[in-house]
C-alpha cells in the first residue's frame, strides 16, 4: 500500500500521517517555524510587484497594467498591487521581502509537472519522488517529541512534505481533527505488513492528537475567507506548541488566464489580509520572531496580456518572505521585459532552490546540498 493508497484508506480521518523507521534526534533549529503559502495556479509577478517606471510594462499591458497612480510605491521603480496595502506595515517596519526574478532553467509551463519540480527542488528533466522537506527531515530528523513534522492545512496535497520519511498531519480544522482523532483506536495486532502500517499510523495520530490544542482564544481577527479559517486553524496549530517544524496553506487559484483584472485583486486582497491576521496571530503568541513565511507557486505570467484580459503561463515571478527577522527589501533583479526570449517570457534571476536553500542554512542551520541535490547560494534575507 503506497502513502496516496493509505490517505484515501483513512479518509475518515482529516490527516495523512506516516512514520519512518528510524529514530529521530534534534539536529537543526526546528523551533524557528517555516509557514509556506503555495499560490496554486502561478502568480502574476508584474501585477504583484509592478515596474511602474518600466514603459515596456504599459507597452506589454495597455489594459492589464496597474495604472502608475495606483501603484503603491516601495522606490523608485517598483511598487505593491493596490491590493496589498494591508502588507505595507510590514515593508514599512522592515519585515517583508520580495524576491524578484525567481525561476529556473529550461522551464516548464505545465502546472503538474511545475509544482512538482518546486515541490522536489528539482531540475526540469529531474524526476523525484520526495518533497525537498521530507529529505530535509530524512537528513537531518526533527524532534522526535514534536507532534509532527509539518502540518498541511486545508487539504491533503503534501507537496514538498511528501515523502516516507516525515511525519506530517493533514487537517481542515484543529478542533475536527482532535474530534475524529478520539475514534482511532489502533488494534494491538495486526496479521500482515500493510495493516501493521496502519495501526502504527493510527496509533500516531493519538499520539500526536493528545499534543494539540484547539482551545486558544485568539484576540487577533481573522479574515472571514476560505483562506482566513486556514490562517486560523494554522494558527491554533501553532499555539498549541505541541511542535511542529513547518506549516503549509495554499491559496488560489492564480491562473488567471481570462478577466484577470478583478480576479487578481482579490486573491492578492485575500492573500494580504490573511498574511496581516497571521502576523498579528504570531504576535499574540511571542512566535514572531521566530517564524518565517514565504510564498512560493509553480510559475508566473507571460509579460504580455492576452486577448481574453488575462495572462497565460509565464516563466520568472516575484514572491515574498516574511518574519520578525527577516531583513526586508527587494532581492534579487527586476523583470527585464526587454530581453524576453523567444516565447515572449522573461529571463529568470534566481534559483527557486536559492530560497530553499536560505530556509535550511540560514533559517534552520541545515546543510542545503543533499536536501537540495546541490549547491544554491542562500540569500542574505535572514538577520542573525
Amino acid at each position: 500500500m503506497d502513502r496516496r493508497e493509505f490517505v484515501k484508506t483513512i479518509a475518515a480521518l482529516p490527516l495523512a500521517l506516516s512514520l519512518p523507521a528510524f529514530g529521530r534526534a534534534p539536529g537543526a533549529s526546528y523551533q524557528q517555524l517555516l509557514v509556506l503559502i503555495e499560490l496554486k495556479g502561478g502568480n502574476d509577478g508584474l501585477n504583484t510587484l509592478v515596474p511602474y517606471a518600466d514603459e515596456n510594462y504599459y507597452a506589454l499591458r495597455p489594459r492589464l497594467a496597474i495604472a502608475r497612480g495606483e501603484v503603491l510605491q516601495l522606490d523608485e521603480r517598483s511598487g505593491l498591487h493596490p491590493a496589498l496595502k494591508p502588507l505595507l506595515p510590514l515593508w514599512q517596519s522592515g519585515e517583508l521581502a520580495l524576491i524578484q526574478g525567481i525561476g529556473y532553467p529550461a522551464p516548464n509551463l505545465s502546472h503538474f509537472r511545475s509544482i512538482e519540480i518546486w515541490d522536489t527542488a528539482s531540475k526540469s528533466d529531474q524526476y523525484l519522488d520526495e518533497g525537498w522537506l521530507a529529505r530535509t527531515f530524512r537528513q537531518t530528523p526533527a524532534p522526535r517529541e514534536f507532534a509532527a513534522d509539518g502540518v498541511v492545512v486545508g487539504g491533503h496535497d503534501l507537496g514538498p512534505l511528501a515523502g516516507s520519511a516525515a511525519r506530517v498531519i493533514a487537517l481542515a480544522s484543529t478542533e475536527r481533527f482532535l474530534r475524529q482523532a478520539r475514534l482511532a483506536t489502533p488494534a494491538e495486532h495486526a496479521t500482515n505488513a500493510a495493516l501493521r502500517h496502519i495501526v502504527r499510523v493510527e496509533r500516531d495520530i493519538v499520539q500526536a492528537a493528545a499534543r494539540f490544542d484547539a482551545g486558544h482564544a485568539f484576540q487577533t481577527a481573522f479574515p472571514r475567507t476560505a483562506f482566513g479559517t486556514s490562517v486560523r486553524t494554522a494558527s491554533q496549530v501553532i499555539a498549541g506548541r505541541a511542535g511542529v517544524a513547518a506549516v503549509k496553506l495554499s491559496l488560489g487559484s492564480f491562473d488567471t488566464h481570462s478577466n484577470q483584472a478583478g480576479t487578481h485583486a482579490r486573491l492578492l486582497q485575500t492573500l494580504a489580509d490573511g498574511m496581516t491576521a497571521l502576523k498579528q496571530a504570531l504576535v499574540e503568541l511571542g512566535r514572531w520572531d521566530d517564524t518565517l513565511i514565504m510564498t512560493y507557486a509553480e510559475f508566473g505570467r507571460r509579460p504580455r496580456q492576452n486577448a481574453s484580459g488575462g495572462t497565460d503561463h509565464g516563466t520568472a515571478s516575484v514572491h515574498f518572505l516574511a518574519g520578525g527577522r527577516v531583513n526586508g527589501g527587494l532581492y534579487g533583479a527586476p523583470p527585464a521585459l526587454d530581453q524576453l526570449d523567444g516565447s515572449g517570457n522573461l529571463p529568470f534571476a534566481v534559483d527557486f532552490r536559492s530560497l530553499y536553500a536560505t530556509v535550511l542554512e540560514r533559517w534552520w542551520g541545515i546543510d542545503s546540498y543533499g536536501p537540495l541535490q546541490g549547491r544554491f547560494r542562500p540569500l542574505d534575507v535572514i538577520r542573525v
